[in-house]
């Protein structure tokens, strides 16, 4: 079962048909919407400021949920995958989006709505990522727009795919 732990008299709540891996952990101020996974490893922080997740969002193995004490609340959309060891920090993710394995999104960076943040991609402190777009690189800057068929092959499809696999492991 999850690690789900209280803190300073905040309790994890989670919607319907949420999956939490064995060695999950999850804690604090920490609201979750339905269809929800969380993997293998990962944490989801909210020990020190909200958490807020929407619906079918999917954390992957590895992956940290974190915020910045009375500074950077997390904020995430629906529909958003967070990628194997991604760290998602203080920071609001809008629906539709990826954020790729390894990525680091920081305090107060607001990634817009069907975006995909490539792997590695390092969103800065107060970035601002534009809607429909590939932001890739170390800082991450905008590559090209993201067209109907790469959204619908990685966003849409990863997301989809993650609350089948999620299925599988309940």
């Amino acid at each position: 079962m999850a690690l789900i732990k209280t803190i300073r008299g905040a309790k994890p709540k989670f919607g319907d048909n949420c999956f939490l891996a064995e060695n999950s952990t999850i804690l604090g101020d920490v609201e979750m919407g339905d269809d929800c996974s969380v993997w293998y490893q990962a944490i989801v922080r909210g020990d020190v400021n909200s958490i807020r997740i929407g619906n079918s969002v999917n954390i992957q193995d590895a992956a940290i949920i974190h915020c910045t004490y009375e500074r950077a609340a997390t904020t995430i959309g629906n529909n958003v995958s967070i990628g194997h060891r991604a760290i998602v920090h203080g920071c609001t993710i809008h629906d539709n989006v990826l954020i790729g394995m390894g990525a680091m999104v920081m305090d107060h960076a607001v990634v817009n709505s069907n975006c995909l943040v490539a792997a590695g991609a390092v969103v800065l402190e107060n970035s601002v990522l534009e809607s429909n777009c590939i932001y890739a690189g170390i800082p991450a800057k905008k590559v090209k727009e993201l067209s109907p068929e790469q959204f619908a092959d990685s966003v849409e499809r990863i997301a989809k795919a993650y609350t089948m696999y999620a299925s599988w492991h309940q």
